[in-house]
């Protein structure tokens, strides 16, 4: 017997544990099977579940149990991510707090903690998927370290290094002085702050009481600035260029150049160039030949190459000198206040300096043609599609990536260097000895590279060095390229761009068909999550609230193509009584004795009421299929909820009652058949979304197997029965009208009213005969007859062709209910002018919080909709 509730938390682990232990969620690379892959974003060793894993990985799931169910052998690739800068920082921190230092431990001993640090700690995330109800295939799970992937990693690196496309340079790079190390673009973050624009001037060579004023943020990096640069064509500057300006406190002659970055509109249109420390200005710098002067060390401390006064200060001490100093000299203009960003490591939380080092570079232009093409072709497809013009935008005006990191923990490069600075690029130590003493002629000691590489070189080759590359694997043959790549739009460039172009290098085509990117999770206002908000909501504290079925089809339900999710523990709710509306609707089908029998044939249906639900189902399978088949989940979660919680449970079991408890013993043991077949039916179409309580309730009722491994319903349509979804759906919208005009019109529930019907066709009044005793009790009425003339008093609708007539006066005081909706509306007309005048409100518009306008814009849609039922129910009294 089923209990009286779904215990979530009670079955969850237990049911999960089962799943495993059968193998459910094996792919199986011997199978005759179409193989179908998702390879899973792996996510950082370090990390925990949040919003953002739970949806993507909830549509990961949904996927691959969907196409488990639908005959296909579905590989669905776990693993994690090394995380270099974020391991090493735990673990740094953890060492910190045993006063020691990892330079005082050594590189080996160190990279030795971190690895034992993975061991204990690093499952964390895997095992938090488990609780999201992921079923990838756990056995083949891998780790970007792992043996096979630094394999991987090294015969790339070699490879694309002897042709020329991986290489070292002296480029500008993101760096953190406190982590000592280069990171991505994608490890800085923007950081809103109260700042100053300072303006000095610079006295030009050949007349020093002429002066050129700049504006600059940081003062301390004039101390390095090789050039001015102004528009050319700015009136203003135009007989200057080609001239010098000496550069105050340090006495260096610097050219004014033209350049069209310079903005005559901002700040006095003349730009201090700094090549060494900033982005803008290494580009004009090279495009005019200015020299590069990096003046801070790996600390952001002014080094040898700036006055003496300065040396050894922190940037920010350089910086009030620096202001100090030129105020002194009279060469301060003016100080603006100012609110700009200023970008932060997102590990370290201290300010980023652009600077000019020696690092390891990929030629990302060139690997990045065929990629372009790829997805101009159509090999492979983003969606929404919309995505493809942000995946343009990054890939035709790629720069080079600087593959390196200044960290212990990561794959080391394959590089040594001879003791002229001579670098041998191998695979291993004895092939670059082998080389060394190819170059010398002699054995000759070297020295290896002590940088890493970008954690993100080792995922650019997730899709297939999982797969056993660079071996040539059974796997490798079977699941390359993969179907479809579910992910967030923030790593489209990082992640996305980047396997496209190592796969399509290394394994001739691209990695996988599909790129479907999901939206972000956000709050119920439509405010970004963050800790600094408090606004944060934890993904397994919602499993332990609502139960883990509950989230997974409240994401999959908001989860339309394009729109981000506004998420509200209320919905979550809403969806766990979806949940229970379920269980309540199988106690029902238990208690009345409604037996699954896997042996039915629908098709032998013989009543009406039973050939529509078959019909619907079939509907609703279709609708399911085809909207996750299109990563439409929204649209296959609405189609479920329609179906459990509104045809079924609203209307079949409403319909049938009766029939159960009648006298027709054929027309009662049918109907318990076709509700136990139909339930059953329902629950293995609802079953990738929701496994827990589907898998629960298919073995309460005697399903073979297990669920998760069952076939989707198959050759439902052969069983529709147009005829009788037409004649169903004119009851139910039938008893759909008068309800609602009922509750427009304020009838009480427990009044009893007569329905008459007017100019009914012969197929009308045939329905009407054949299902009055269902419309009058679930539409609350005594009677239900045909009718020539319209009665006083009577309110009206249409169906069909007839129209509806329901005699009202005597329960309802029309003259009340005529000045109740007057009033009514009165106050709705007030509220949609009020919305209306701030939504046209272009200030508002601009300065308001996005989220809050779209707040105010929902509203204004929801009052509308409102004041059309509110007029509606008033022209209903009118027209009496």
């Amino acid at each position: 017997m089923l209990g009286k509730t779904f215990e979530a938390g009670a079955v969850e682990q237990t049911l999960y544990e089962n799943w495993e232990k059968a193998g459910a969620f094996a792919a199986h690379p011997g199978s005759d099977k179409v193989p179908y892959t998702i390879m899973m974003p792996p996510p950082n060793v370090t990390g925990s579940l949040h919003m953002g894993h739970a949806l993507t990985f909830t549509i990961q799931d949904i996927l691959i149990r969907y196409k488990r169910k639908t005959g296909k052998d579905a590989l669905w690739q776990p693993g994690t991510d090394h995380a270099g800068i974020a391991t090493q920082s735990v673990v740094e921190r953890q060492l910190a707090e045993k006063q020691i230092n990892r330079r005082d431990l050594g590189r080996e001993a160190f990279v030795e903690k971190v690895w034992e640090w993975k061991a204990e700690s690093g499952g964390t995330i895997t095992k938090q998927l488990r609780a999201l109800g992921a079923s990838p295939d756990w056995p083949r799970e891998r780790f970007t370290m792992d043996e096979g992937c630094s394999d991987a990693v090294l015969k790339v690196f070699v490879d694309l290094y002897k042709k020329g496309l991986i290489y070292k340079d002296k480029r500008l790079v993101n760096w953190d002085p406190k982590l000592h190390t280069a990171i991505s673009d994608l490890e800085v973050q923007q950081v809103d702050s109260k700042g100053h624009l300072w303006y000095f001037r610079y006295p030009l060579e050949d007349n020093p009481d002429q002066f050129i004023t700049v504006a600059t943020t940081r003062p301390e990096t004039m101390l390095g600035d090789s050039g001015v640069a102004v528009h050319p064509e700015d009136e203003r500057y135009k007989d200057l260029v080609g001239k010098n300006v000496v550069l105050p406190l340090v006495g260096r002659r610097i050219p004014i150049v033209a350049d069209e970055y310079s903005d005559p509109e901002k700040g006095s249109g003349a730009v201090k160039m700094t090549p060494a420390h900033d982005f803008n200005d290494f580009e004009v710098g090279r495009r005019h030949d200015l020299e590069m002067i990096n003046v801070f060390d790996s600390h952001a401390r002014i080094n040898e190459n700036a006055p003496e006064a300065y040396r050894g200060l922190d940037r920010f001490e350089a910086r009030k000198k620096v202001v100090a100093d030129m105020e002194a000299a009279g060469l301060l203009e003016q100080i603006e206040e100012i609110q700009h960003t200023v970008p932060h490591g997102d590990r370290s939380g201290v300010e980023i300096e652009p600077w000019l080092t020696d690092q390891w570079y990929c030629d990302a232009v060139t690997l990045a043609k065929p990629a372009i093409e790829a997805v101009e072709t159509g090999k492979t497809e983003f969606v929404p599609k919309n995505w493809e013009n942000t995946y343009f935008e990054w890939m035709r005006n790629i720069q080079p990536w600087c593959i390196s990191r200044q960290l212990w923990w990561g794959h080391q490069i394959p590089a040594w260097y001879g003791p002229d600075g001579e670098v041998f690029v191998e695979e291993s130590e004895d092939a670059a000895n082998a080389a060394a003493k190819a170059h010398y002629g002699k054995d000759t000691e070297l020295t290896r590279d002590e940088d890493v590489l970008d954690t993100w070189f080792s995922s650019a080759l997730w899709p297939f060095s999982t797969l056993g590359w660079p071996e040539e694997t059974p796997e490798l043959e079977r699941y390359y390229p993969g179907d479809v790549l579910v992910t967030g739009f923030d790593i489209i460039f990082f992640w996305v761009a980047r396997m496209m172009m190592m796969g399509i290098h290394f394994m001739g085509e691209v990695p996988f068909k599909t790129v479907y990117i999901h939206a972000l999770v956000r709050d119920q206002h439509g405010a970004k999550m963050s800790k600094s908000k408090g606004n944060v909501m934890d993904p397994l504290d919602l499993v332990e609230k609502f139960g883990t079925d509950a989230l997974r089809f409240t994401l999959a339900a908001m989860a339309a193509q394009g729109r981000d999710i506004k998420l509200a523990e209320s919905r979550i709710e809403g969806y766990r009584n979806f949940a229970t509306k379920l269980w309540n609707a199988a106690r029902y089908a238990e208690m009345n004795e409604c037996k699954w029998d896997a042996s039915f044939d629908p098709k032998s249906a013989e009543h009406t009421v039973n050939r529509w639900i078959i019909s619907e189902l079939a509907a609703t399978e279709a609708k399911v299929s085809k909207a996750i088949d299109e990563y439409r989940f929204n649209e296959a979660a609405g189609a479920l909820y329609q179906f459990i919680w509104g045809t079924f449970c609203d209307w079949y079991v409403e319909f049938t009652k009766p029939i159960l408890s009648s006298a027709d013993a054929g027309a009662a043991a049918e109907t318990r058949t076709v509700t136990a077949w139909t339930l059953m039916q329902a629950v293995n179409l609802l079953n990738p979304l929701m496994p827990y309580i589907t898998e629960e309730l298919w073995g309460a009722f005697g399903g073979e197997g297990q669920l998760i491994t069952t076939a989707w319903p198959q050759d439902l349509a052969a069983a529709a029965d147009a005829g009788a979804v037409a004649e169903m759906d004119w009851v139910v919208r039938l008893i759909s009208e008068i309800r609602s005009i009922r509750s427009e019109m304020n009838v009480p529930a427990g009044a009893k009213i007569a329905l008459l019907l007017k100019d009914m066709s012969s197929e009308t009044k045939a329905r009407l005969e054949g299902h009055r005793d269902v419309i009058l009790r679930l539409a609350r009425l005594e009677s239900a007859e045909a009718a020539e003339e319209i009665p006083s008093g009577a309110v009206q609708g249409v169906i069909d062709e007839a129209v509806i007539l329901l005699p009202i006066a005597d329960v309802v005081d029309l003259s009340h209910e005529r000045q109740r909706l007057e009033k009514d509306l009165g106050k709705l007309d007030g509220e949609i002018m009020k919305l209306d005048k701030k939504l046209s409100n272009e200030s508002f518009v601009a300065r308001a919080p996005a989220e809050v306008v779209e707040e105010n814009r929902e509203r204004l849609a929801e009052e509308r909709a409102r004041r059309d039922k509110l007029a509606a129910a008033l022209e209903r009294i009118a027209a009496l």
